[in-house]
């Protein structure tokens, strides 16, 4: 009953495996696309739709926060996975992800769990096969029959949001990235614009990308140094790249289609607000760019 609300489908593969269809053979929705997100994040944060600001893109915004920041987004719902099997490709979220264990940032940031079963998201066009399922259960160290794995496209409704609702996530990210200790990091909300479905892939990832590079801003309440904060905060928007200004599809292409040519610096919210704890005051950096999210959300 409760799948069929969602539009999702329920499956176990010759593995064992529980697969959970959000957006690849059936139409999925905004709530399985909520649920999704909530999935990647361990249930350590919650995702909600909110009206969107007019000046920015007129349509509903995806809005995400937790009190969790680090396990939530870092040890959870971080796409840093990258599944391949024989014709098969997805990037991997989802609390699996620190039971395997096996990623520098997992490592850098002691970020390890154990638990006798494993839940992931998958982002893909393609339910996995058995042969992936398997390997996937290896890695995490359960039996197939103990995995759960919940898959959309990005050119789903699910898999759309799922992404967008990744704000606070790409700004943490980001700050482990320039040096900044995470562990300073109290809490987190983040909004971004929710793009139009696309009919492609392609096309859906640079849409969702453009979300929050050009139309995302993340609060973070944070306990740290006043001038510290005034220091690393310009690195931390998606301005500090020299990649910022275009829609990520022409970024894209400008680099061959090589994901790992782009400026990594590019990755991060629109705005950052960080709101020390410490000394009660507020700093803001970055602007939203409505022109550039125009430009890739009605190509």
């Amino acid at each position: 009953m409760r799948a069929s609300a969602l539009r999702v489908a329920v499956s176990r593969d010759e593995s064992g495996a529980r697969l959970i269809d959000c957006g690849v053979h059936v139409t999925g929705g905004l709530d399985a696309g909520m649920g999704l997100a909530e999935v990647c994040l361990a249930s350590l944060g919650r995702v909600s739709l909110a009206a969107g600001d007019p000046a920015v893109w007129p349509g509903p915004a995806v809005a995400v926060h937790t009190d969790q920041p680090l396990l939530a987004c870092m040890a959870s719902q971080y796409a840093g996975w990258q599944i391949a099997g024989e014709r098969y490709f997805a990037m991997g979220s989802g609390p699996m992800r620190a039971l395997r264990g096996r990623e520098p940032l997992l490592e850098q940031l002691e970020l390890l769990d154990h638990c006798e079963a494993a839940v992931g998201v998958l982002e893909s066009g393609r339910l996995p096969p058995a042969h992936v399922c398997r390997h996937i259960a290896e890695e995490c160290h359960v039996d197939p029959e103990d995995l759960t794995l919940l898959v959309a496209p990005t050119r789903s409704i699910a898999g759309t949001v799922q992404v967008v609702a990744r704000s606070v996530e790409t700004a943490l990210h980001k700050m482990h990235e320039i040096g900044f200790d995470l562990r300073a990091v109290v809490s987190g909300f983040g909004v971004a614009p929710l793009p139009p479905v696309a009919a492609d892939d392609l096309t859906g990832i640079g849409r969702t990308n453009d979300s929050i590079l050009y139309g995302g801003t993340v609060t973070l309440w944070v306990r740290g140094d006043d001038a510290q904060l005034q220091e690393i905060g310009p690195q931390i928007p998606s301005s500090a790249s020299s990649d910022h200004g275009q829609p990520f599809a022409v970024v894209y292409e400008r680099y061959e289609r090589d994901f790992y040519k782009i400026d990594p610096r590019l990755f991060s919210p629109a705005v950052i607000q960080l709101v020390n704890m410490t000394s009660g005051r507020s700093h803001r950096f970055g602007t939203v760019l409505p022109d550039v999210l125009r430009r890739s959300f009605e190509s």
